[in-house]
């Protein structure tokens, strides 16, 4: 990372904001494994700095569409997106920064409250959205549709089908999943709910204060329930989330069922980005959904 790279995005920085930023510090911050991450420190403000190759600027851009269109709700705190380039071979997004703190029983319950919130908001009557985005680094294909189940059944688990055979996974009924599947959601009719879009464990937490934020979206409209669905995974949410969630906006009958539906997206995902046993975990859930 060259001295003039960091200038130019202060540069940037400082197109975008009033008060004049003077970086006094930098450093690296770990926990991700798809960019480089750092903390701009300044006289007076902070900033936290993605960083991947140059060819990943629009993954940098859908990112910071998605938290704008989360951000004006007004609901749930995430990272305002201060701007995004390219700046010598790296493309980067500089977000707001959040020193991060310790959530307690009613910080969990405000999360599950506030995401309800972000649920509730109505602002599109389609499913998707206006740019396609990534799931980690997979592509996530958002092309707009009136119909949940087709949505759901063919740009979700029917691409990620795909994907993993590309991969010698061996689905040789791709077509009679996402037939059983587009069968299961068709009597769901949810309204187009703004989602996280990828949201375990590690994309939520609270700020020194107690308040809870989310970040790092995969972002689109669509069933709710695929966001609660996926706090179960990965180590889960503690009971107070959903405790605030469900006094917010109770889920409706029938989840327990659909959440292996749409659990099944992101372990397909997670597959084609990682390997190993997350196949036969797959083939699991598939063999629980076609019985």
């Amino acid at each position: 990372m060259t001295s003039e790279m960091w200038s130019e995005i202060i540069s940037k920085i400082n197109q975008n904001i009033e008060q004049k930023f003077e970086m006094c510090d930098r450093r690296s911050i770990g926990g991700g494994c798809i960019n480089q991450a750092y903390q701009l420190i300044g006289t007076q403000e902070s900033y936290f700095i993605k960083l991947n190759s140059a060819s990943s600027l629009d993954m940098f851009m859908a990112e910071a569409l998605g938290l704008e269109e989360m951000y004006s709700t007004h609901t749930i705190l995430v990272p305002k997106p201060i701007c995004y380039g390219i700046a010598g071979n790296n493309s980067y997004i500089v977000l707001e920064y959040f020193e991060l703190g310790r959530g307690s029983s009613q910080s969990w319950q405000l999360m599950g409250k506030k995401l309800a919130q972000l649920h509730r908001y109505q602002k599109e009557t389609r499913f998707g959205w206006k740019i396609n985005n990534t799931i980690g680094s997979t592509p996530q294909i958002n092309d707009w549709g009136d119909n949940w189940s087709e949505f759901f059944a063919e740009t979700r688990i029917g691409y990620q089908l795909k994907l993993a055979n590309r991969k010698g996974a061996n689905f040789s009924n791709i077509g009679e999943i996402v037939a059983q599947i587009k069968d299961i959601l068709s009597h769901r009719n949810p309204h187009p709910s703004l989602l996280h879009g990828d949201l375990w464990s590690g994309n939520a937490a609270f700020t020194a204060d107690g308040t809870p934020t989310i970040f790092d979206p995969a972002f689109y409209y669509g069933d709710r329930e695929a966001d609660i669905a996926m706090t179960e995974l990965f180590g889960g949410f503690p009971s107070d989330f959903y405790q605030g969630y469900n006094q917010e906006y109770p889920l409706d009958s029938g989840y327990q069922q659909r959440k292996t539906i749409y659990n099944l997206y992101h372990i397909l995902n997670h597959f084609n980005l990682f390997g190993g046993g997350y196949l036969s975990q797959a083939k699991s859930m598939i063999n629980r959904i076609i019985k």
